[in-house]
């Protein structure tokens, strides 16, 4: 596969795993986004659509990883090892889901931790001003949940910190796949 191919599975990713937490999300009539946290979709023993959440997070996780090294890693190296660590532990998310507790909070905690650091090396090597926006959207979306319990649950701002990092690698992965051949 050529580089432009792998530039498209950089933009499939993120689909993918917003069409199953979507669709998750839209066949649990219990699940609210204003007090659930989205792994509460996954959560193996007590959502009937557990295995739809988990495997989109695992096919999104592997089709990203793909993305790094195929294309990514030409385009901004330190990122796309950084991404490479966000991509796994969005796998682990989905493998080690709520039902195993602790190790489940431990690996969701490493995932927005990962994000956060895959802006930072990608705002420092490349300028880019997008992953400063989502530097500050995701650190303003947590701390206000942090400090002030708002929103009480944690969905809105794992998907609004989650969108914000998505913003970057999307538009990367289109640059790269309309660029020159190189």
């Amino acid at each position: 596969m050529g580089e432009r191919t792998y530039a498209v599975l950089g933009m499939l990713a993120p689909a993918i795993a917003y069409l199953a937490i979507g669709a998750s999300a839209a066949a649990s009539p219990w699940f609210d986004w204003w007090v659930n946290a989205l792994s509460d979709l996954g959560h193996s023993e007590r959502s009937g659509v557990a295995s739809i959440f988990n495997f989109g997070l695992l096919l999104s996780g592997f089709l990203a990883t793909l993305s790094l090294f195929g294309a990514m890693r030409k385009h901004a190296r330190y990122t796309a090892y950084c991404l490479l660590s966000s991509a796994f532990t969005l796998q682990l998310v989905a493998v080690f889901d709520e039902a195993y507790g602790p190790l489940h909070l431990t690996v969701s905690w490493l995932l927005f931790i990962s994000l956060g650091i895959s802006s930072l090396a990608y705002l420092l090597e490349r300028r880019s001003i997008l992953a400063l926006a989502s530097i500050i959207i995701g650190l303003g979306a947590w701390i206000i949940h942090w400090a002030w319990g708002f929103p009480p649950g944690p969905a809105i701002p794992e998907t609004l910190s989650s969108l914000a990092v998505t913003s970057w690698i999307v538009v990367s992965a289109v640059k790269i796949h309309f660029s020159e051949p190189s």
